[in-house]
């Protein structure tokens, strides 16, 4: 990010936690939490925080510092949508509590679920939208949303549509734990997923390019299916790999949601990242990825245990 450039964190969960410590050195930072502990975590680290919760009712006590936060300065938007609906109105309520400012760069972090299944083929960021459940059609207004409200104040806004996020503390393990099947090499489709360091990385590049603007996948550009990432996540575990069945069989035992998931099948390009933000991958391949993330682990355990 341009280092003279203020940045506003909305939602400091597994990514813009990370984001924030990465860039709070660089730049007066702002993190919007909604918990006491993600407060107490962040404030802990040495970042300056503001509570709200933006499924209630806009707060006026917090309304003038959220405007005057985000006004000139790069908003960085990762709250989630609620989990039900088919709008996003924790946004709507954000957008209320900045009405009057006027951010230099809004960067909205999507999903590429709103592709839908493209049965195993290429998408881009031509590619029309197609969600094809409720979750990714509270994405897909969202983007929209965003973008009229950038469009309407002149604001800079560049959409990062993400797939899977993996890193240290965010593998697999459960999962493979709970001894869940997979499904076989032959009817799992390609997988799509981004280290959360190059996810960062690349909202950093969203905000330093200037020239950047639009719509942006980011994503490693590895397919490897879920089951290949379950088997290098257990092989680097030292744990069992999952039983593989059938796609016949998973209707039986894998869970509907879960299961949608699996069946749904694309492969994302990231060329447009790569060419326009300039990033250079940190992580450009699954295994060398999820490796630097139990090297990460380890070290972290290593360091708490002494």
């Amino acid at each position: 990010m341009d280092a003279g450039l203020s940045c506003l964190i909305i939602g400091c969960g597994y990514v813009g936690s990370r984001l924030a410590r990465r860039e709070s050195a660089r730049r007066p930072l702002l993190a919007l939490v909604r918990s006491g502990k993600s407060e107490t975590d962040l404030q802990s680290a040495g970042l300056h925080t503001l509570r709200t919760d933006l499924d209630a009712a806009p707060d006026p006590t917090v309304q003038p510092a959220l405007a005057a936060a985000a006004d000139r300065a790069a908003v960085v938007y990762l709250a989630p949508p609620p989990d039900s609906g088919t709008t996003d109105p924790r946004l709507a309520t954000f957008l209320a509590q900045i009405e009057g400012a006027t951010p230099a760069v809004f960067v909205y972090i999507s999903t590429t679920g709103v592709y839908g299944d493209a049965g195993g083929a290429l998408v881009d960021e031509f590619t029309p939208v197609a969600p094809s459940n409720d979750r990714s059609r509270r994405r897909v207004a969202a983007e929209s949303t965003t973008q009229a409200w950038c469009t309407a104040r002149g604001v800079r806004c560049v959409i990062l549509r993400v797939p899977g996020i993996y890193g240290p503390n965010r593998l697999p393990l459960e999962r493979l734990q709970r001894r869940e099947p997979a499904l076989r090499e032959a009817d799992a489709g390609p997988g799509n997923r981004i280290h959360v360091d190059d996810l960062a990385a690349a909202i950093v590049a969203a905000v330093d390019q200037q020239s950047a603007q639009g719509v942006f996948n980011v994503t490693d550009g590895d397919y490897a299916s879920t089951t290949a990432y379950l088997q290098l996540t257990a092989a680097a575990a030292g744990i069992e790999p999952p039983a593989l069945i059938s796609k016949a069989e998973a209707r039986e035992q894998i869970p509907a949601g879960m299961l949608s998931f699996l069946l749904e099948s694309r492969r994302v390009d990231n060329r447009r990242m790569l060419a326009d933000l300039g990033l250079q991958l940190q992580y450009p391949t699954l295994q060398a990825g999820v490796r630097a993330s139990f090297a990460e682990m380890r070290q972290t355990q290593g360091a708490a245990a002494t």
